[in-house]
C-alpha cells in the first residue's frame, strides 16, 4: 500500500468517528498534555485503535487524538507524538502530519519541550520557533516524491508563519508573557547534548535544541499548510558547571509552564 493509500484509510476511518472537521491541528509535545483542557471535546481515539498509527512509546505522551472546539474553531489535537528515536521511520513520524491535512486541516501548531542553548534563557521560558536548523539523519521527504502529497522541492523561506508569530506575540503581551523568540534545532536523541555540543549548536545559531518538531515542519510545509511552533525550555546546557539532565525534570519543567503555553495558544486558535 502506498503512502497515498495509507492515508486515505487512515482519514476515512476517523472521519467515522467523529463529525469535527477540523481547520487547526495541535500537536503536544513532551509535558504539555494538559493542554487538552483548552478543548470543548467531542470525540477521543486512542492512537493504538487507529489503522496504520503507529504508538507513543514515551512517557508523558499519552496517545489520544481528540477533536473539537477552541471558541468556534474546530480543531484536533495529538496529545503526543512519534519519535525517530523511538525507531520509527520519518514517513511514519509524520503520517499524522498527512493526515491531519486529509482531513481539512489549514494550521498546525506543534509544540514542544527544548534544551536552551541560549545562555540568556531560563528554564521555564516559552519561545516561539521563528525557524530551524534541521540535524536529523534522515529528510522526512526522502525518496520518491508524490505530487498529490506536495511538490518535489518545497520553499522553506517561511516555514513558520510571519503572521502568526506576529499574533501570539502581540497576544503574549496582553497577557503579561514574555516568550522568548528564537531558532529551533533538531536532532535524532534519544541522548541529551553534551556540554560542548550545546556549545557548538549555539555557535551555529540555535537558541535551543530537541528531538522533535522539524520534521513534522518540513511535511506540513510540503503539504501546504501554515505553521506555528513554540518550545518550553526545560533544561539549560550552557552553564559552566554540568547539571545532570533527567527526563522527569524536563516533564517538571513542561508541566509547570504548560498552563502559559495553553493561554496564548488558546487565545490565538480564537483569533485565526
Amino acid at each position: 500500500m502506498t503512502l497515498y493509500d495509507k492515508i486515505k484509510v487512515t482519514a476515512s476511518f476517523i472521519q467515522q468517528k467523529t463529525t469535527t472537521k477540523p481547520k487547526v491541528g495541535i500537536i503536544l509535545g513532551s509535558g504539555l498534555g494538559g493542554l487538552v483542557d483548552i478543548i470543548e471535546k467531542e470525540t477521543s481515539i486512542a492512537y493504538a485503535d487507529i489503522p496504520n498509527f503507529p504508538v507513543s512509546t514515551v512517557e508523558g505522551h499519552s496517545g489520544q487524538m481528540i477533536f473539537g472546539k477552541i471558541g468556534k474553531c474546530s480543531v484536533m489535537l495529538m496529545a503526543g507524538r512519534f519519535h525517530y528515536y523511538e525507531g520509527y521511520s520519518m514517513e511514519e513520524v509524520t503520517f499524522p502530519i498527512r493526515v491531519m491535512k486529509a482531513l481539512g486541516v489549514e494550521t498546525v501548531i506543534l509544540s514542544n519541550a527544548a534544551g536552551g542553548t541560549n545562555a540568556t534563557f531560563n528554564i521555564g521560558d516559552l519561545m516561539i520557533i521563528k525557524d530551524h536548523i534541521n540535524i536529523c539523519p534522515e529528510h522526512p521527504l526522502r525518496g520518491p516524491n508524490d505530487e498529490r502529497l506536495g511538490t518535489r522541492f518545497p520553499d522553506m523561506s517561511q516555514a513558520y508563519d510571519h503572521d502568526l508569530i506576529a499574533l501570539a506575540r502581540e497576544i503574549a503581551d496582553e497577557q503579561g508573557l514574555s516568550p522568548r523568540v528564537g531558532v529551533y534545532i533538531g536532532l535524532q536523541g534519544p541522548t541529551f547534548e553534551t556540554p560542548a555540543e550545546y556549545r557548538m549548536l549555539h555557535a551555529m545559531g540555535g537558541d535551543a535544541v530537541g528531538m522533535s518538531t522539524v520534521a513534522e515542519v518540513i511535511v506540513a510545509r510540503h503539504a501546504g499548510m501554515r505553521v506555528f511552533a513554540m518550545s518550553v525550555i526545560t533544561d539549560l546546557g550552557i552553564t559552566d558547571v554540568p547539571i545532570i539532565i533527567t527526563h522527569e525534570e524536563v516533564l517538571e519543567a513542561a508541566n509547570a509552564a504548560a498552563p502559559k503555553m495553553a493561554a496564548l495558544v488558546e487565545e490565538l486558535v480564537k483569533r485565526m
